[in-house]
């Protein structure tokens, strides 16, 4: 069987790795918080790092909050996709990811937030 690059004959077979960002619409108490905003800035930090992503649009969710008894918090989160080359998961990259996520973390109230890259979830609950 050919290659797929081969078959497809796309320009560039870039991105073999996967980055995906989480954005919620509630802060740890169930209060609204900007998602808009955040989903912005995730986007800007993903397209500057990895030369693009896309946001999905809301999808209903979950996070149990083990700290207050596992109280379960319904909110609708965006995920936040890029394909990324894996020479472009640099130290660079990744502490402009990590400075997303705590001031998300901080700023937006959150009990948790993290990242998903090539299938393993990175969290953070000290922000």
């Amino acid at each position: 069987m050919a290659e797929i690059a081969d078959i497809l004959q796309a320009d560039k077979p870039e991105g073999s790795s996967q980055v995906v960002l989480f954005v919620p619409s509630k802060n740890r108490d169930g209060d609204d918080i900007d998602q808009d905003y955040w989903v912005d800035e995730g986007l800007r930090i993903i397209g500057q790092a990895f030369r693009g992503g896309t946001a999905f649009p809301p999808g209903r969710g979950v996070w149990r909050d083990d700290e207050r008894g596992g109280a379960p918090l319904f909110e609708t989160t965006v995920m936040i996709l890029s394909f990324v080359n894996p020479a472009d998961l640099t130290d660079a990259a990744m502490l402009s990811m990590k400075a997303f996520l705590l001031r998300l973390g901080r700023e937006a109230k959150q009990g948790e937030v993290g990242v998903v890259i090539d299938g393993v979830y990175y969290g953070f609950t000290h922000f």
